[in-house]
């Protein structure tokens, strides 16, 4: 709760530190996928493998098919949430968080190039079409947004079915985000595959006391940059919260708020190497990202629609990463490489902790190759 002392002051390794342990990444942890996709409030998932990568180095024991499965057993599932992109979040989440998200999708959607292609169009009726042409049957986006187009004739097919998935919680069916499985996106309605209906509580509030949990002390811009919502929106959201809040600030002085009782990790707390995925929403979650990532490398590991593949060195982006697999004709023992590229040279101590780091990934996502690889670009 607050109190009328001067907040503390949190430096930047506190505030990493902090970060690491409630994204499980100072040790994995001991969960279940389900469990941890709960606790981290759900996974950026606009390609297949960030979820089951970034889980991985999460989970103690994780294994591939732990994801796979309860994707296919629909306890976990790939929707349209937060920033207006696709996440992996539990059955219960999806149904829980689309109503607190769906004015800020729908604000999204009439910023973006799809929106103003649909100019005119009514979007109820435009929602109502797609629920109709759902409920005959499940339908990949590219033959929703061709049915779409039927009624609206002249109108951008691959803009209707954007406007569909903003207007409509739709959420894209296995084996879409099965690994190694994939296929185009096939979607049904939310309640229709899930059985039950969606959550009628559309305040933000609970949902930035689990953000909090996930990926404090954070701001108002923090929560806006991950939510999406409407500034003002995360603004009012912790004002209501605030007298249940601990107030902080950060090295330069600007206020962060916090759980009451939520613990602040010692900022000398050993970090070891970790493997992120593109897209991980460690990276995306927070206006000011230099807890993670030193202003000098952000423009390195920008992505066009995101992040790049990144590892973690003392808690910190310190370089990027790739894997490289033979081309399909190749012999049965030809090598899949990884690649580490460090943005500055690393101490042999680190070194050789990241090359254990990821020969223990290509274990897992190469378990089939004839030979594993791990190399060293050096730095440029």
């Amino acid at each position: 709760m607050n109190t009328a002392t001067e907040p503390a002051r949190l430096d930047a390794r506190t505030l990493n530190r902090t970060l690491l342990a409630r994204q499980l990444l100072l040790a994995r942890a001991p969960l279940t996928a389900i469990a941890a996709v709960e606790h981290l409030v759900g996974l950026q998932a606009q390609a297949i493998e960030p979820p089951y990568l970034a889980l991985w180095s999460r989970i103690d024991g994780f294994q591939l098919d732990d994801l796979s499965r309860a994707l296919i057993e629909r306890r976990v599932v790939r929707i349209a949430l937060m920033r207006s992109t696709i996440h992996l979040v539990t059955a219960g989440d999806c149904l829980a968080l689309r109503p607190v998200l769906q004015a800020a999708l729908e604000r999204h959607l009439g910023a973006s190039q799809y929106g103003r292609r649909l100019k005119g169009i009514d979007g109820a009726a435009l929602a109502a079409a797609t629920r109709a042409l759902l409920e005959a049957e499940p339908r990949t986006t590219a033959d929703l947004g061709q049915r779409l187009r039927r009624r609206w004739r002249g109108r951008d097919a691959e803009a209707l079915a954007y406007a569909a998935r903003a207007l409509v919680p739709l959420v894209q069916l296995p084996p879409r985000g099965v690994w190694r499985q994939g296929g185009p996106p096939r979607c049904a309605t939310a309640e229709a595959w899930l059985g039950q209906p969606l959550a009628t509580d559309r305040a933000p509030d609970a949902t930035v006391l689990r953000y909090l949990a996930a990926f404090g002390p954070a701001s108002a811009a923090d929560v806006q940059v991950w939510s999406g919502l409407p500034p003002a929106a995360a603004r009012d959201a912790l004002q209501r919260l605030r007298p249940r809040l601990r107030p902080l600030r950060d090295a330069a002085g600007r206020e962060l708020l916090d759980l009451p009782d939520a613990a602040l990790s010692a900022p000398d707390t050993p970090a070891p190497p970790r493997l992120l995925p593109e897209y991980d929403n460690v990276m995306l979650s927070h206006a000011d990202r230099s807890r993670i990532v030193p202003d000098r490398h952000r423009r390195r590991i920008a992505a066009a629609n995101g992040v790049r593949r990144t590892f973690l060195i003392d808690g910190f982006v310190a370089g990027t990463w790739t894997v490289t697999r033979p081309p399909p004709r190749a012999s049965a023992g030809a090598a899949v490489t990884l690649a580490l590229a460090p943005f500055e040279r690393l101490s042999r101590a680190d070194r050789a902790a990241l090359h254990d780091e990821a020969e223990r990934l290509l274990a897992l996502v190469a378990a089939g190759a004839g030979r594993r690889t791990v190399r060293f670009i050096a730095p440029a």
